[in-house]
């Protein structure tokens, strides 16, 4: 199916509103778990498109290209926010999946208590509220074919730690793409712990058997060895397979990648051949030096994610143990970027 021309001229004198091409539309969920739950769709006119969880981080559930569902979702589906499911594994009551679950922005990985403190399953960050605090539509009228949507999310408490995550999501009319910028400034008077990634879920019908999973670099399972049952020298673990028995249940697999690089950008991604259907994401190796593949292909919980990350999910005790736990000054703020790159035919 051909992709319309939005960059070009055919449009001229023949649109009356922007809606007509694309755009960000606003609305609330007003039925079942996710009830009173701010949304945004946002339509990029090339037949990408994806729902942004306001109330949940700013985070991205649904994901369709065309008639194609891009990320997975889980049973759970959007909840509203829960900002107390943070004790051990209460995160995942709340896990939409979707094609993107932030984790951080102070603790990536299991549970854990130590003399720091008790930390739950993979941080607060995505059962927070966002403050909306920029919607900036496209007007191809006037020359104005990008369009953009800034939350501001808070993981705070008084005395500290008090972090802010300023995330902008952005694109372009006739682009399949989408740009995520963040940025996480301490708002505290002490220095912050600092660990963040960014969990991409993808689903059927973009994964499948037969699905390619694109990565290069150096690779350790969960455990730090290569003697997992699928990554493990010698087995193809970048071809997605049909659901497997072993992964009924909490049945999954991980590898830690060390992502290669190409003028300090890496990039992974996804691609279905049945379907001539593709996903690339790219990050900045110097602020994202970490790539995590999960692989769970449980019947009727079929997955796959690839989650660029400040670390894999060791947690922060580990972090701290080995010395790569990240901090952030007061006053200071660290960016990211990363772009999802929606492609056909493999181009």
């Amino acid at each position: 199916m051909p992709t319309p021309d939005l960059t070009g001229l055919h449009w001229q004198d023949k649109i009356s509103h922007p809606a007509q091409m694309g755009g960000i539309e606003t609305s609330v969920i007003d039925n079942g778990p996710g009830r009173g739950t701010r949304i945004a769709w946002i339509n990029t006119g090339t037949g990408f498109r994806y729902k942004v969880v306001v109330d949940r981080g700013m985070d991205i559930a649904d994901a369709f290209y065309n008639q194609y569902g891009l990320a997975w979702i889980s049973h759970v589906g959007i909840v509203s926010p829960q900002p107390f499911s943070n004790k051990g594994i209460d995160w995942l009551r709340t896990f939409t999946g979707g094609l993107l679950t932030t984790c951080g922005l102070s603790h990536v990985g299991g549970p854990e208590n130590d003399e720091h403190g008790e930390r739950g399953l993979h941080g607060h960050i995505a059962n927070q509220p966002a403050e909306i605090v920029a919607i900036s539509q496209p007007d191809p009228l006037r020359g104005i074919m990008t369009f953009s949507l800034t939350g501001l999310v808070k993981e705070t408490k008084p005395f500290g730690p008090s972090l802010e995550l300023r995330r902008t999501l952005s694109g372009t009319l006739g682009k399949a793409e989408l740009v995520i910028h963040d940025e996480i400034t301490n708002r505290g008077n002490t220095p912050a712990p600092h660990m963040l990634l960014y969990h991409f879920n993808f689903g059927w019908p973009l994964v499948d058997a037969g699905t390619q999973i694109n990565w290069d670099g150096s690779w350790t399972t969960r455990k730090g060895d290569q003697n997992g049952t699928i990554f493990r020298p010698g087995n193809d673990f970048k071809t997605c397979p049909p659901p497997l028995g072993s992964h009924l249940g909490s049945g999954e697999e991980v590898a830690f990648i060390n992502p290669g690089e190409t003028n300090g950008i890496s990039s992974c991604g996804l691609y279905n051949p049945a379907l001539k259907l593709g996903v690339t994401l790219k990050f900045n190796k110097s602020e994202l030096p970490w790539l995590t593949n999960w692989q769970h292909w449980g019947k009727n919980e079929y997955v796959t994610g690839l989650e660029p990350g400040t670390h894999p999910p060791i947690g922060q005790a580990a972090a701290r143990q080995n010395g790569s736990l990240a901090w952030i000054e007061p006053g200071e703020t660290k960016s990211y970027q990363l772009t999802l790159e929606v492609k056909e035919n493999g181009s």
